[in-house]
């Protein structure tokens, strides 16, 4: 009755950030945000709905999963068996190419698989936007992996109006470098250090606001193809971000004295001439947006300076990929 379903998601890197959520239930955020998705950090996942299993099952690279990691998996599978009208335990498998050292979150992608292989699995022919909703309620930054390029997440006010859409192929040369700080867990994970920084920092209000002109003058610089205004709005969110959480009661942050000298030397690089911009997530590790032509000089520099076993690269991913035809 059912048919195992397969489905490849990417990852993506917001360039506004998405931080603060308006509502922790639906994940609706405080304000609107700007990605790019990248082709070489991706998930595969596949989903079979099965009567013979009593019990839903998560395996996770091989590995079987519980706890709150089978939590979050069922948490989606339960809203695809409500649209799908069926009661039918599922067995999910997973597989993460978002390197683990990397220190990324892999959830944008993982949770953007999730939902379009469940939906497909269960019998659902969901479109993009319905898909981004359902990625939305697994992990906020879901909702961008549906599609490739540059994409927006509109913050919306409900569950019906919050969804990701697809603003740029961004077929135009761009790339991301990534300089591997720490590879260790940070001790204030993402959704409880948004969570501190919404309900004690004084600086979230002006935080949303300005965020949303942002991602206006994000797509403004888009549209006109204008790179460097684009990695300046780039480094003002992040930058931005990182000081909500410095406001926050107990203050805290995810920088590191390194994550520091990195930011350094991306602005160095630039004075010497390097169309290059830095921007950092709820971890150490900093992203380095660049125009493919300046790749082999800016990456032979970012080796030469932090060592080749802490730089990776990755060029513009595309949309979310039914590949069920590659299941053995």
């Amino acid at each position: 009755m059912f048919e195992k379903r397969k489905v490849r998601a990417h990852t993506n890197i917001a360039l506004i950030k998405y931080w603060g959520k308006a509502d922790e239930e639906y994940i609706i955020p405080l304000n609107s945000s700007l990605s790019l998705t990248l082709n070489d950090l991706y998930a595969e996942t596949s989903v079979l709905f099965d009567p013979a299993l009593d019990q839903d099952t998560f395996y996770l690279d091989g590995e079987k999963q519980n706890g709150s990691s089978l939590k979050k998996v069922q948490h989606v599978l339960d809203l695809v068996r409500q649209q799908a009208d069926i009661e039918v335990k599922a067995r999910v498998d997973s597989q993460n190419f978002v390197p683990t050292a990397a220190g990324l979150a892999s959830s944008a992608s993982g949770m953007a698989a999730l939902a379009a292989s469940a939906s497909l699995a269960a019998g659902l022919d969901l479109d993009k936007k319905d898909l981004s909703r359902l990625a939305r309620r697994g992990s906020g930054s879901a909702s961008r992996s549906i599609y490739g390029g540059l994409v927006q997440w509109q913050k919306g006010s409900n569950d019906a109006d919050s969804y990701a859409i697809p603003i740029d192929p961004a077929d135009w040369g761009l790339g991301m470098y990534f300089i591997l700080i720490n590879k260790e867990q940070k001790k204030v994970s993402s959704r409880s250090g948004m969570k501190q920084t919404v309900e004690t920092s004084p600086y979230i209000e002006e935080w949303a606001r300005t965020t949303d002109e942002d991602v206006e003058k994000m797509k403004e610089a888009i549209a006109q193809r204008d790179f460097t205004q684009m990695g300046l709005l780039m480094e003002r969110s992040a930058s931005k971000m990182h000081a909500t959480t410095l406001g926050a009661i107990e203050p805290f942050t995810y920088l590191l004295p390194e994550s520091l000298h990195a930011i350094q030397f991306v602005q160095a690089l630039r004075q010497k001439g390097f169309d290059c911009y830095f921007t950092m997530d709820a971890g150490p590790n900093v992203k380095v947006l660049i125009k493919e032509e300046q790749k082999a000089a800016i990456g032979q520099l970012l080796q030469e300076e932090f060592g080749p076993d802490k730089i990776l690269y990755s060029d513009v991913g595309p949309d979310i990929q039914d590949i069920t035809n590659e299941l053995g």
